[in-house]
């Protein structure tokens, strides 16, 4: 069969990567990487750009980003084919992705067109470190402890969803759109979230322009907490 690699390549320091991965890297004849754009540059290939050589193709895959649903699956069904016949081609092909394969990854959708229209596709996936762990390592925090409830929200638009998992969380871990995040501080608050929960905020991490703040969730104030999308914020009750 022909043989597919997926790598999870981490929250974005080149040195969080596991030693299988960077194994499979560098043994790697085609590299795909996810973008948003043709014009845009993919993150995860930044994030293990100092394992190429001479020699490895890399092919970028484009997700655009948008909420249609038809643009959507048609990119899906295009970078799926793409993958195939790279593979099918003979050569031994990876695909990166930040974190981890199996959250909010692209992967996830490229997994379901390959098992699906290409069978003969023989795939073998790497995990990765997910951002929440390596904040936690940095700012100090558990995720969760004893019987603890912990809930990740992959964004906060629809607040009145926010409101009814944090009345029923003793964590939340709200990942990506990071520019939509003092929208939920009153949410917060009337939630039952107590002023001295913790309110922990970081984007860019792993990189040379990684920023972390930590305050209670009595300290923040709305306005401009981060204007990145791959961020990522931590509330803690305490």
């Amino acid at each position: 069969m022909f043989k597919l690699t997926a790598i999870g390549v981490g929250p974005g320091d080149p040195e969080l990567l596991t030693v299988k991965a960077v194994r499979a890297i560098q043994s790697a004849d085609v590299i795909m990487c996810p973008a948003s754009a043709e014009d845009r540059p993919s993150i995860a290939l930044a994030v293990i750009q100092g394992l190429l050589h001479d020699g490895q193709t890399i092919k970028k895959l484009i997700f655009p980003m948008t909420k249609d649903s038809h643009t959507l699956q048609s990119s899906w069904k295009e970078n799926a084919a793409k993958m195939a016949a790279t593979v099918r081609s003979g050569q031994n092909v990876v695909y990166i992705t930040v974190g981890d394969p199996y959250l909010y990854s692209t992967w996830i959708y490229m997994h379901r067109e390959l098992i699906t229209r290409y069978k003969d596709v023989d795939i073998t996936v790497i995990p990765g470190i997910v951002s929440m762990f390596t904040f936690a390592s940095k700012v100090g925090v558990s995720i969760a402890e004893g019987s603890e409830k912990v809930s990740i929200i992959p964004s906060c638009y629809d607040l009145h969803s926010v409101s009814e998992i944090a009345k029923n969380s003793d964590t939340l871990v709200f990942l990506k759109d990071g520019r939509y995040f003092d929208n939920v501080i009153t949410v917060l608050r009337e939630s039952g979230f107590p002023p001295d929960s913790i309110f922990a905020i970081g984007q860019d991490l792993g990189t040379p322009d990684e920023i972390i703040r930590c305050l209670t969730l009595g300290e923040v104030d709305k306005g401009a907490l981060t204007t990145k999308y791959f961020s990522i914020l931590v509330v803690k009750r305490v």
